[in-house]
C-alpha cells in the first residue's frame, strides 16, 4: 500500500551529547521496516523528474520499487548500473539540491528520502551479501591511466574497466579515496566503508598504485611512453585558499585541508595510537560557511574544544553548507557568528594564536553570485579569544600537473580547461574532470564528470583504431 505520509520516515541518530565525544557515524541508517515504509512514499511517476536531477542518472523509481518488494539486493544492483559508489553517495550527496529537489512528493510535504534509501540498499548489500561477484569482463590490451583516486577518478576507472580497458589509477597519497578519505570526517563517512567501495572497483580489474605523485614521479609524457593511450586527470582541489590577513602565519592557524587531512587520513583523533599530533585548545574559530567549515568545526568539538565558533561574513540565509550539516552542528553546540569577518589574527610573544580581531558586517546590494555583498560596519571591531583558527574558505585545483605540463591549458585560478561534453583537455588523449576542472564542488558532480570522460575516452580509443 502506498504510504501517503507528508513526512519522511525519520532516521535514527546518535544523541548529540554522546556523539560529540566520539567519531562514530551520526546518522545510523534505516532498518528494513523503515526503508520499506519510506520507499512506499514514492509515487513511481511516469516522467521520473528525480532521475534528471541526478548527475549520474540513477534509476531512482526502479530501485525504490524493488525496496518496496523487499528485493534489497536487486535494488543495490539497480543503483550500481549507473553509480559505482552507492554507500558513499547515500551519505554525502546533497540530495536536497538534486534528485529530491525534483521529487513530486516534495510539492506537498517532504520529498521521498532517496539518499537514505540508496544508503540502505548499499549497507544491506555489504552486511548480507559478502561474496564477491565474479569478474567476467574480457580485458583489452588498451591501457588507460587515471590520475587521482577521488570520486571522479574512481568513477572513470570503474566505467572504463566495465568497458574492458586495462586501467591503472595513480594516487599521490598512501590510501586511495581522495577527498572521501582526507576531507570528509569519519562521523559522516566511515573510512572502512570507503575502502570497501574501492575494493569493489578493484574487483573489476582496476589496478591502484599509491604514493604516485604524477608531475613529480612521472610526467604525462612518461605515462604515454609507458603505453597508456589515454589519460584522465582527476586530481581534485587540494590547494587551500587563505584569508591574506596579518597573523595568518602564527602557530595554531590551519587550513581546513590540513586540519581535516590530519584527522581523517592520518587519524589524529586516535593519538597516540596513531602518531599524528594535533593541537586544538579550548576555543576554536572556523572561518567559512560551507560543508568543509561544518566538518572542521564538528571535528574540533570532538577533539575536546569547549567553544567552537563558525565565523561567516554573510547571514544564515546565505550559508552554502547543507541544511543537515548546519542542523547537526547546532545540535552539537557549535556557535555561529554570522555577519562577522576576520581582519587580523593576534598572537602571543612566542608566536601562538591568542585571538582573532573581527569586524561586524551588514548586507548591501547583490554581487555577481546573486548574494547580497557583505559591507563592513564602521567602528565594530571586536576580538574573539581563540587559540586555534581554521581557514575554510575554499580550495583550488592541485597545481602540480600544470607545473610539470606547461602545454596543458588552465584557467587563471588553475582549473583545467576541458570540453564540457567530452571532458577532453588541450592535449590530445588527455581528459579531466571533477574539482580539478571546476574547483571544489560535490562528490556526485565529480562522479558525473568521471562517467562522461569514460564514455569520451572509449569513443576516442575506438576512433583511433579506425584511423
Amino acid at each position: 500500500m502506498p504510504n501517503m505520509s507528508l513526512k519522511k520516515t525519520p532516521m535514527p541518530e546518535q544523541d548529540p551529547e554522546v556523539r560529540i565525544r566520539n567519531f562514530l557515524e551520526v546518522a545510523l541508517g534505516y532498518t528494513e521496516e523503515m526503508a520499506v515504509e519510506e520507499a512506499n512514499r514514492c509515487l513511481n511517476c511516469k516522467d521520473k523528474p528525480c532521475v534528471s536531477g541526478c548527475p549520474v542518472n540513477v534509476k531512482i523509481p526502479e530501485f525504490i520499487k524493488l525496496i518496496t518488494e523487499r528485493n534489497f539486493d536487486e535494488a543495490y544492483d539497480k543503483i550500481l548500473e549507473t553509480n559505482n559508489l552507492p554507500a558513499i553517495c547515500g551519505r554525502v550527496c546533497p540530495q536536497e539540491n538534486q534528485c529530491e529537489k525534483y521529487c513530486v512528493r516534495g510539492r506537498k510535504g517532504d520529498p521521498v528520502g532517496i539518499g537514505r534509501l540508496e544508503r540502505f540498499a548499499a549497507d544491506w548489500h555489504m552486511q548480507n551479501n559478502a561474496e564477491k561477484k565474479g569478474n567476467t569482463i574480457n580485458k583489452s590490451n588498451k591501457k588507460v591511466a587515471v590520475i587521482g583516486s577521488g570520486p571522479a577518478g574512481l568513477s572513470c576507472a570503474a566505467d572504463l574497466a566495465k568497458m574492458g580497458y586495462s586501467v591503472t589509477v595513480f594516487e599521490a597519497f598512501h590510501s586511495p579515496g581522495g577527498v572521501l578519505m582526507y576531507g570528509i570526517p569519519e562521523f559522516r563517512l566511515p573510512k572502512e566503508l570507503v575502502q570497501k567501495e574501492i575494493d569493489n572497483i578493484r574487483e573489476l580489474g582496476v589496478e591502484i598504485m599509491t604514493n604516485m605523485v604524477i608531475g613529480k614521479v612521472l610526467s604525462l609524457d612518461e605515462l604515454i611512453n609507458h603505453g597508456y593511450e589515454a589519460i584522465f586527470i582527476g586530481t581534485g582541489a587540494g590547494l587551500p585558499s587563505f584569508l591574506k590577513i596579518p597573523g595568518e602565519n602564527l602557530n595554531g592557524v590551519y587550513s581546513a585541508n590540513e586540519f581535516l587531512t590530519r584527522i581523517n587520513l592520518m587519524r589524529a583523533y586516535r593519538f597516540p595510537d596513531y602518531d599524528t599530533p594535533i593541537k586544538v585548545g579550548e576555543n576554536v574559530a572556523v572561518v567559512g560557511g560551507g560543508n568543509v567549515a561544518m566538518d572542521a568545526a564538528r571535528c574540533a568539538k570532538r577533539l575536546g574544544a569547549k567553544n567552537v565558533y563558525i565565523v561567516y561574513r554573510r547571514s544564515e540565509n546565505e550559508l552554502p553548507a547543507r541544511l543537515e550539516e548546519v542542523h547537526h552542528a547546532k545540535e552539537e553546540g557549535i556557535i555561529f557568528k554570522f555577519l562577522t569577518n576576520p581582519v587580523e589574527i593576534l598572537g602571543t610573544d612566542d608566536g601562538w594564536v591568542k585571538g582573532m580581531k573581527c569586524i561586524s558586517m551588514e548586507l548591501g546590494e547583490p554581487d555577481a553570485s546573486g548574494r547580497r555583498r557583505p559591507v563592513p560596519v564602521e567602528g565594530s571591531e571586536h576580538v574573539l579569544d581563540v587559540e586555534t583558527v581554521i581557514v575554510a574558505i575554499g580550495q583550488t585545483p592541485n597545481p602540480l600537473i600544470k607545473a610539470a605540463t606547461p602545454e596543458l591549458e588552465t584557467t587563471k585560478w588553475g582549473g583545467i580547461i576541458v570540453d564540457e561534453e567530452t571532458c577532453a583537455a588541450s592535449i590530445k588523449g588527455v581528459f579531466a574532470g571533477g574539482d580539478a576542472v571546476t574547483g571544489a564542488a560535490t562528490v556526485i558532480l565529480a562522479m558525473g564528470a568521471g562517467k562522461r570522460a569514460a564514455r569520451a575516452i572509449d569513443e576516442y580509443l575506438r576512433n583511433k583504431d579506425q584511423v
